[in-house]
């Protein structure tokens, strides 16, 4: 029995890598300071990897994103990958690619764009020089492996590569029909790098396939098949499937690959895939059996008795491994020094992963050990974490909760009057270090929560004089006060814990601390109210109240794993609906509930959609119950809406704002089919390069979508919340923006025409 595991953190300790590169970007390291802080942070990977596990693979790592480095890698930009300013001009440039969410994850990858006839090259075996580089040092250095190991060389890692159908699929700028002559194009680069990669010492090679458990259509996997019978007569691979099933196994199977990799935690119809058909016994099966998405211990006992029978109709090699890559997970819960006992003891992050396959070997071959005895043996009781309370007001939700009481195009007269082209912010501004050293401050107790309080009121306070001066039509508070759209909500809420080194990336070196939701959610006192309220005693223009949506806060946190998500989302709205109504109480009449991650949260089969998104859309109606004068906003960024506009529809909100920017505008083209009749705000600048946009290039996008869209539909926005930039970059940007917005405005014959026409705001709260 042996043990792989692949997808461990890149972040390093104390956030080395973060911190590396974000102080070369501001001059404050050398280059040659970088990529040594980059070889510690690798070594720090590695050496995880050899003190648990028998095999992992080697170039993982990269300076930003794989699907960037796999996209020069084969050409497709081919630039010199030695030239730091030409790589992170694509990543975080002018320039730069777009993002979009890997899967149904909260990491954005960087979006190549294919074209048909492109022709695809071998420009940079980056695999094969971190293969050989590993390899020299591998073989200089003393061994490292524990006495427990199997009998496997140290040095026996095997090259990672991302696989040409993941690559492909995920790639834009070529339709569906034309994926597998694309793939069938990208094979012969493919070709010469397995070539080489075996020339080289490589004993397996492992190719990422995880888009083969999304729907793959009959022409594509003939594609497949076909790739992947030439590919595999080069050099043995693991071709590793996870996130889900895959539905053609069986042709996998047939294929000549040295072995398979499946989820059998999230990908339960493995189980059933597997129990049909028969895995030669000269290949490797790949058991994703430990979790690598969630956070909750794997109990090991049970997990054996399934290896066991698994074992029973196998007939090759099984090896056991992480069920998805641990890059989800925080690296150690070993920081952690404040949780609930309960709570910490039950818990696994990347390390612990490691831990539990070398303890799961450890039981399927020795047998019964003290250690794995101790893994599941919990000291403290979780019964503190039932609320009835909260359990009866779920069991009595009707029908009609769900609901707005008023249909939308009634309620729209009855809402805060504005001018055509609406501009307005997505809620955060920036976070500068004065912000985060006194937030830290007040945490650490050195300074008083009435002191904490009178500086996040001056700093609103300062906000709100800066919109004034810009000329926005609806303001926001700037969510000085939060460290995290999740986490700042986390922390208010009962049943939901938050770390304190749980850190994951989102992208490139953009980090969060997904909250751990473990018991019972409920609201046990206002979050935001005072303020909202205090932003809006301000100004005569309206503030919108600013919370983050159940759905989101629950993909975004590690779930409890006792009941249905369903029930975790709707305890989540109720919580976030007895905000909305103290906001409505307290005067406020514009409200966003932030929902980024309603279709990331989608299942990645299509015939399991209507259910998620009949409860993730009742989540938000729940969360979003309010009067009809009160306009209820969302906000979404960096996914394909295309296939979802009507699922967007049922959330029945009145404005949706949604990322237009580096696309320049061509995500609307998905409204060119769908006749959606509320309002939107799609994205006119991108918030995450440092380049200030020009007006022209903001009308480029706004003129865009007012061939698709009337403008009493439209707003004018940036496409996601200002909290990572700089002031002197969000400055110029939204008075271009409001300047492009006026331009525009005037073409429709002045400002003064309302995009509703209910009472003024001055009115609503007089």
């Amino acid at each position: 029995m042996q043990t792989y595991a692949y997808g461990y953190p890149r972040l390093g300790k104390d956030r080395l890598y973060k911190r590396a590169l974000e102080a070369y970007w501001k001059g404050t390291i050398t280059r040659a300071q970088l990529e040594e802080a980059l070889r510690d942070t690798e070594q720090e990977r590695l050496d995880a990897y050899r003190k648990s596990v028998d095999a992992y693979p080697i170039g993982e790592f990269t300076l930003y994103d794989a699907m960037l480095d796999t996209a020069i890698m084969l050409g497709v930009y081919p630039i010199d990958p030695a030239n730091f300013d030409a790589y992170f001009e694509l990543a975080r440039g002018a320039s730069a690619l777009p993002l979009s969410k890997w899967f149904n994850t909260n990491y954005h990858y960087l979006v190549p764009s294919l074209a048909p006839g492109l022709e695809f090259r071998l420009h940079w075996p980056k695999p094969l020089v971190d293969f050989t580089a590993h390899r020299a040092e591998a073989l200089s250095a003393p061994s490292q492996q524990p006495a427990s190991a199997s009998p496997l060389h140290p040095t026996e890692c095997f090259p990672y590569v991302i696989g040409p159908y993941t690559f492909a699929r995920l790639s834009r700028g070529i339709s569906p029909s034309e994926l597998p002559t694309v793939v069938a194009a990208l094979v012969p680069a493919y070709a010469e790098l397995f070539e080489q990669l075996h020339n080289a010492g490589a004993r397996y090679i492992h190719v990422d396939e995880p888009a083969f458990v999304l729907d793959v259509p009959e022409d594509d996997i003939r594609a497949i098949t076909d790739a992947y019978t030439l590919l595999g007569q080069k050099a043995p691979l693991l071709v590793m499937t996870y996130y889900d099933s895959v539905d053609f196994l069986s042709a996998l199977v047939d294929l000549p690959i040295a072995g398979i990799g499946v989820d059998l935690v999230h990908g339960t119809r493995n189980w059933e895939h597997l129990s049909r058909i028969s895995i030669p016994a000269d290949k490797v099966l790949i058991a994703g059996i430990v979790d690598g998405r969630n956070v909750w211990k794997t109990d090991l006992f049970s997990v054996a008795a399934q290896v066991h029978r698994l074992q029973e109709q196998v007939k090759g090699l099984i090896w056991l491994s992480n069920a998805g890559p641990l890059m989800h997970l925080p690296v150690s819960v070993e920081s952690e020094t404040t949780l609930d006992p309960a709570l910490q003891e039950r818990l696994a992050f990347a390390q612990e992963r490691l831990e539990e396959l070398r303890l799961l070997r450890e039981l399927l071959t020795m047998g019964e050990t003290e250690s794995a005895r101790r893994w599941n043996a919990y000291q403290y009781s979780t019964q503190h974490w039932s609320i009835p309370s909260v359990q009866e007001r779920i069991a009595s939700l009707r029908p009609e909760d769900f609901n707005r009481s008023v249909p939308y195009s009634e309620r729209r007269h009855q809402q805060v009057s504005l001018p055509l082209l609406p501009t307005t912010t997505i809620g955060s501004f920036p976070q500068t270090p004065q912000v985060r050293q006194m937030r830290q401050a007040y945490r650490a107790g050195k300074i008083s929560a009435e002191e904490y309080r009178e500086f996040i009121r001056s700093q609103i306070k300062q906000l709100i004089a800066l919109q004034e001066e810009l000329g926005l039509d609806v303001f926001v508070h700037g969510e000085f006060e939060r460290s995290d759209m999740v986490e700042f909500f986390a922390e208010k809420l009962d049943g939901i814990a938050t770390t304190q080194h749980g850190w994951i990336l989102s992208y490139g070196t953009r980090v969060y601390r997904p909250p751990i939701i473990y018991g019972d959610v409920h609201r046990s006192a206002p979050m935001t109210v005072e303020e909202i309220t205090f932003a809006q005693s301000l100004t005569s223009k309206p503030v919108k109240g600013m919370l983050t949506g159940p759905v989101t806060i629950l993909t975004w946190s590690y779930p409890r794993i006792d009941i249905p998500r369903e029930q975790v989302a709707y305890q989540l709205a109720l919580a976030i609906n007895d905000e909305v109504r103290d906001l409505e109480a307290a005067g406020i009449r514009i409200i966003q509930i932030d929902e980024p991650a309603y279709r990331e949260g989608a299942p990645l089969k299509r015939a399991e959609w209507d259910a998620y998104f009949r409860w993730a859309s009742n989540a938000f109606k729940l969360a979003a119950s309010a009067g009809p004068q009160t306009q209820m906003h969302t906000h979404m960024c960096y996914s394909d809406f295309t296939a979802v506009l009507h699922y967007i529809d049922w959330m029945d909100a009145d404005v949706i704002t949604i990322e237009a920017a580096r696309s320049k505008g061509e995500l609307l083209s998905a409204f060119e089919r769908y006749n959606y009749a509320r309002q939107i705000g799609p994205g006119v600048f991108d918030v995450h390069t440092p380049a200030v946009p020009s007006v022209e290039s903001i009308e480029t996008v706004l003129q865009r979508a007012l061939r698709v869209l009337p403008p009493e539909q439209v707003w004018v926005n940036p496409d996601c919340g200002l909290k990572t930039r700089a002031w002197e970059e969000v400055i110029p940007a939204l008075r271009n923006m409001v300047q492009a917005a006026k331009r525009i405005r005037a073409s429709y014959q002045g400002d003064a025409q309302p995009v509703s026409t209910g009472a003024s705001h001055a009115t609503q709260h007089s």
